[in-house]
């Protein structure tokens, strides 16, 4: 292969690259949030503040959640032995659909000392959308069972969302309402041909598609001039 064609077929394969790294960009926004506990304990009342952060990773035709906590929320006066404590939590979805998802989490792998902040294993769960479009995560009640007792610990703050994500349903479902394309109480319009959205999302994409037009028109050029070339110097 000469020069000039592989210099041109180089050129094509980076303008390829980049379209793709432009239409393939995860669109989420996660953040560390403080949330304030207000437990009931078999002991009575406890407040301890904790930040949580939450992870959403495609997974099949879901996604899998994952909630992490840096400080512990709780204590307990007496020691819990290994595996004596099992947490579970709901992650509170909003926007595209509203729904909670539950997240459990493996029982405690040491021992707690008496009177100890109670360490929090990661919570996972799977949430599988039934509306495609942006839904922001926050984090929702915490449930801890230990020794024959359960422990409530439900946010006080009204904190904010720890993840924002663009989440696609299987099968496409719209986030504005029926899937339907006649029906007559939709946002669909009167002709049953979905409207165009202008969110966001949708410039996202629409960038990319230019910027993928862009690069392969560069790439066209080059390999234009190439030939061009050739030709004067026949």
């Amino acid at each position: 292969m000469s020069d000039r064609k592989r210099s041109t077929a180089l050129a094509l394969a980076s303008a390829l690259a980049g379209a793709a790294v432009l239409l393939a960009a995860p669109a989420a926004h996660a953040a560390v949030v403080d949330v304030q506990y207000d437990c009931k304990t078999p002991i009575g009342d406890k407040s301890a503040v904790s930040p949580i952060e939450i992870k959403g990773v495609k997974e099949g035709s879901g996604y899998k959640l994952t909630m992490s906590f840096q400080k512990g929320v709780s204590s307990s006066p007496i020691e819990l032995g290994k595996g004596a404590m099992t947490p579970s939590a709901v992650i509170m979805v909003d926007g595209a659909e509203k729904v909670s998802v539950p997240v459990s989490g493996p029982p405690n792998s040491e021992a707690v000392p008496a009177n100890t902040p109670i360490k929090i294993s990661d919570l996972s769960g799977t949430y599988t959308p039934k509306k495609s479009g942006k839904v922001n995560l926050t984090a929702g009640v915490l449930t801890i069972k230990a020794m024959g007792t359960t422990t409530t610990c439900t946010p006080g703050n009204s904190p904010k969302p720890s993840l924002e994500l663009d989440v696609t349903a299987p099968g496409g479902g719209s986030a504005t309402g029926s899937t339907g394309s006649t029906g007559s109480t939709g946002s669909t319009g009167s002709t049953g041909d979905s409207l165009p959205q202008t969110g966001p999302e949708d410039s996202a994409i629409a960038l990319g598609t230019l910027g993928a037009t862009v690069l392969l028109s560069g790439a066209a050029g080059v390999l234009w001039l190439t030939r061009r070339g050739q030709r004067a110097r026949s």
